[in-house]
């Protein structure tokens, strides 16, 4: 019942609210694992649906697990106004409340979930069951009590997902694909169009005569947005990583020494021996196969072989001590010279004997090879522990309405600035900036604050801050016409050129609608003309770009049309149109059906979703939300 959770829980970051819902839904409390289940527990509520009341605890502890999530994919920690800023907090709310709108309609309807239903759904869950895919009840158990979970608890909550599904399932299930959307789909996907057409270059708009200044002002008026000036910011940056914490950080070299001894195994290469094994029922077995070996009588080989092992079966391969799962087992291989046969060894899987056949030496790289990085680790290490004291001090200062520049220059620290930035990260010669600190999330923040503002340190990937500070904005302007004149010019002809040509076509098409030939038309312009067929619907082919290519089959059959393209203009003829008969329950039909059904059932669930809350009625305390996020919802 639960299956398949994971995989969809991959994909919630590029997805809208209702999708994200409709997956919740569908998939139950799965989606976060077992052991991140919303708990209550809170007395307060912050929202109200229907009869059904959502705490603070709830909403604390899911927004909790979905930051959490972020931050994995981002790879990197998120402050409270980057949480923010991707709409977390609205997230969650949307989830919870919805699912208490379904908790509360599935009440109201009189939906019960038996014990039978729930016990097997436990029981199929992979998070409860052995690498056989057996249901452990001590597993079980041990889940719950990481979760801090109790098992009664645990099954409410399953009987609520279970009574959700059931309810989502009633509404979005066995619904059908009509025909006439199966066959508009194929015709749209699998029709084919053949064109005569030509080109127009900018050539053919003939001599144009220069613009008057009148002119030039007047498109200047029309156009102010092409020649628009972006705002720009300076701004201070101070960034705060262990990296850079580190490099003040020199590591004496006792430390350095305890450091190597303590972890010399990293520091080269373990010891790995070819250890070859052979399980026996009970330990007199075991030991009466070591006699014969001892006294010649067998061979190894020939009791594993008796014993039916044998090849790759009796090697368990070439390991060192640690990547021995059994530490019995490996404390008696490891005992052993080369060639030499064990004891009976008591493992987890039985009696064994053991045979090492190959022992191939650790090594270990001397002190003064690797003390260069065991010095940067230890000092990397031990700059991330000071991070957060660093950040309180900084904070502490920045408080008391210092300047970034001079914490900077106290602390002896790198101050990045930046004169003038707009909101891509270039300068005002349209040159990128490659001293931004993580551009691509410090940037909006930047563009979000005020100056003198109280901004929050953002974090790094590496673990670090970065504070910021706006010191000047130029706002974005129109630029003047005297300055822009140029580009006015070159823009107004540009423009000019395109109407000409546009005419021209159009001139073109009429001729070609009363029975004129492409080369006829082609002749007229002194240009040769051209055909292509296998034209695909957004497939740019033959110099003909997606844009017009999708004119092409906008137009009817037997009729021309013209359309921009670059700084040409394409004209056309469309000759002919083909498409291969529509075959019902046809592989490519049953994929269409397949998208459009779940497609659908997120449409007609969603609208289920939103009358199920508007009959229950939602009502948010903000003053109670604000508490746990910190803004309005």
């Amino acid at each position: 019942m639960l299956q398949g959770i994971r995989a969809a829980t991959e994909h919630w970051l590029g997805k809208i609210v209702l999708a994200i819902i409709f997956s919740l839904l569908m998939f139950g409390i799965g989606i976060y694992g077992v052991e991140d289940l919303i708990r209550g527990g809170g007395t307060s509520a912050v929202a109200t649906v229907g009869n059904t009341k959502i705490s603070s605890e709830q909403v604390r502890q899911a927004y909790q697990n979905q930051l959490e999530r972020y931050q994995v994919q981002l790879k990197r920690a998120l402050s409270p106004e980057q949480a923010r800023a991707l709409g977390l907090d609205r997230q969650v709310m949307s989830q919870l409340i919805t699912e208490a709108a379904l908790d509360q309609k599935t009440r109201d309807l009189g939906l019960a979930v038996p014990d039978s239903a729930v016990l097997r759904a436990i029981h199929e869950e992979k998070s409860f069951q052995t690498a056989q895919g057996q249901f452990d009840p001590q597993l079980f158990y041990q889940t719950l009590q990481r979760a801090g979970l109790n098992e009664q608890r645990f099954v409410n909550e399953q009987r609520s997902v279970i009574a959700r599904i059931q309810l989502a399932e009633a509404v979005s299930g066995g619904i059908s694909v009509p025909t006439a959307l199966r066959e508009s789909v194929h015709r749209y996907t699998t029709e084919r169009r053949a064109v005569s057409f030509l080109f127009l270059q900018p050539s053919d708009a003939g001599q144009i005569a220069a613009p008057t200044d009148e002119e030039l002002k007047s498109w200047y008026e029309g156009n102010k947005d092409k020649f628009r000036a972006s705002e720009y910011r300076t701004v201070n940056f101070l960034v705060v990583d262990p990296e850079t914490v580190a490099q003040s950080e020199p590591v004496p070299d006792e430390d350095a020494r305890k450091a190597y001894d303590l972890n010399k195994s990293r520091y080269g290469s373990p010891e790995k021996r070819t250890i070859q094994q052979i399980v026996f029922p009970d330990a007199a077995s075991a030991e009466a196969a070591r006699k014969e070996i001892e006294e010649g009588a067998k061979t190894f080989d020939q009791v594993a072989e008796a014993r039916g092992t044998s090849g790759s079966e009796l090697t368990l391969g070439t390991l060192s001590r640690d990547e021995l799962f059994d530490k019995t087992v490996a404390e008696a291989a490891f005992s052993l010279p080369e060639g030499g046969v064990s004891p009976p060894v008591k493992g987890q899987f039985g009696q064994v004997l053991l045979r090492v056949t190959k022992i191939e030496p650790g090594t270990v790289k001397p002190f003064e090879e690797v003390s260069g990085e065991i010095r940067k680790n230890l000092a990397l290490q031990r700059a991330k522990d000071k991070i957060e004291d660093i950040r309180d001090a900084i904070e502490d200062q920045r408080a008391s309405a210092k300047a970034l520049a001079d914490i900077a220059a106290e602390r002896k620290l790198n101050l990045v600035a930046v004169q003038a930035v707009d909101g891509q990260g270039k300068a005002p010669d349209g040159t990128r900036i490659g001293t931004i600190p993580d551009a691509d999330t410090t940037l909006p923040a930047v563009f979000r604050a005020e100056i003198g503002g109280d901004n929050e340190p953002l974090r790094t990937k590496s673990g670090g801050y970065i504070w910021y500070d706006v010191t000047k904005i130029d706002g974005a302007h129109d630029k003047p016409f005297d300055e822009v004149k140029d580009a006015v010019k070159a823009g107004w002809m540009q423009a000019e050129t395109a109407k000409r040509l546009q005419a021209k076509g159009r001139e073109l098409v009429e001729k070609l609608d009363k029975g004129a030939s492409i080369e006829d038309a082609a002749k007229e312009v002194g240009v040769n003309p051209q055909q292509t067929s296998d034209l695909a619907r957004n497939q740019p082919k033959d110099m003909l770009t997606a844009d017009v290519v999708n004119l092409i089959f906008a137009t009817p059959v037997g009729k021309s049309g013209s359309a921009a393209s670059g700084d040409s203009r394409a004209v056309f003829k469309v000759t002919s149109a083909t498409m291969p008969a529509f075959v019902a329950d046809s592989p490519s039909d049953k994929t269409v059906t397949q998208n459009f059904q779940s497609a659908i059932a997120d449409d007609v669930l969603s609208q289920y979703i939103t009358d199920v809350q508007k009959n229950a009625g939602v009502k948010v305390d903000q003053a109670a939300l604000r508490k746990v996020f910190g803004g309005e919802y």
